[in-house]
């Protein structure tokens, strides 16, 4: 009993002084591909599970790393980070999402369209706005209605809604004629929504 109270005391103290370098920011997120998303003041850099600070606090935003790449900010540009903290994708971009399925959402301002972690655009920024693939179809915008394309870009579901959302054990909530309905991946409604 005296030796487990012992350990307790110790493993608490440890846990106290590992963490003791996050007072440092005004803010640190979860470490994610062995880093953490820090920030002071405006700005924002990374920091490894130790403290020590392996991407300068220099980016406007930043966001958590999502499958070993990370978003980051600099003079109203988006770009791409590596776990390593190397700016692989530069930063040329309006707006930039996390990477899902390997892929991101990005915008030149006036388009969204999906890139690689290279930085190549694997579905052309042609859509006027555009959700991540969820069960293999992305919904996307164009004229002001909504439809869904498959990771080829290809048009699965035309572009008929008002609003589409995330598919989900195989149905997604969209909006046809002002009224929620819920579809299948062929487009077919299968109930109405609220």
């Amino acid at each position: 009993m005296k030796y487990n109270f012992l350990l307790g005391a110790i493993l608490i103290s440890m846990a106290g002084y590992g963490q003791a370098w996050t007072k440092e920011y005004d803010h640190v997120d979860d470490c994610v591909c062995g880093l953490s998303l820090v920030g002071k003041g405006d700005k924002h850099g990374f920091a490894d599970k130790d403290g020590k600070l392996i991407v300068p606090l220099i980016y406007d935003e930043a966001m958590t790393f999502s499958e070993g790449m990370a978003a980051v900010k600099q003079d109203g540009k988006w770009g791409f980070l590596d776990s390593t903290g190397k700016l692989v994708v530069p930063l040329k971009y309006t707006d930039a999402m996390s990477f899902h399925n390997n892929l991101a959402i990005v915008s030149n301002g006036s388009s969204y369209g999906f890139i690689d972690k290279t930085g190549k655009a694997l579905i052309n920024l042609i859509y006027d706005n555009a959700m991540k693939f969820s069960e293999g179809l992305a919904a996307v915008s164009k004229n002001n209605q909504w439809g869904y394309i498959d990771i080829t870009g290809k048009e699965i579901i035309g572009f008929k809604y008002g609003f589409a959302g995330f598919f989900d054990e195989g149905v997604a909530k969209v909006m046809k004629d002002g009224k929620w309905i819920m579809i299948d991946k062929t487009g077919k409604k299968v109930a109405d929504a609220e």
